[in-house]
């Protein structure tokens, strides 16, 4: 059946590029839903860091951090490299510390948004990643 003239017609089909795109996106942000990736994250965007120190700078284990380098390398944002028995970590691609900056820009304009509404004032920092 035709829909009715002047009807808005049916979307655009998707294509399977389109469809690689929305999957690998959606891996990317589930990579990016834990707090402690996106301190890790965080601390990549300004420069190599060694395992190491990134432990210590999160406050977590050896283990841990393994587990969540795995999820940041498999979403293809994070790489590693060894020497000798140290890793360093880095950003895949500076779009990743874009990425992020983009989102809390996005954040910050919500949260603005919403003082506005209620009559409020906020401070918002300053930093950016």
């Amino acid at each position: 059946m035709r829909p009715p003239a002047g009807a808005p017609s049916s979307p655009k089909r998707q294509y399977p590029a389109d469809a690689e795109i929305y999957e690998m996106q959606v891996r990317i942000c589930k990579a990016f839903s834990s707090v402690t990736r996106l301190r890790l994250l965080d601390l990549l965007g300004s420069r190599e860091t060694s395992g190491a120190e990134l432990q210590t700078q999160l406050g977590i284990t050896a283990v841990n951090l393994s587990q969540h380098l795995a999820v940041l390398k498999a979403a293809g944002v994070v790489t590693t490299r060894r020497q000798g028995r140290r890793i360093f970590c880095s950003l895949a691609m500076p779009e990743v510390k874009a990425a992020c900056e983009q989102v809390r820009a996005v954040i910050r304009a919500q949260i603005r948004s919403r003082a506005q509404s209620l009559g409020r004032t906020v401070a918002l920092p300053l930093r950016k990643a």
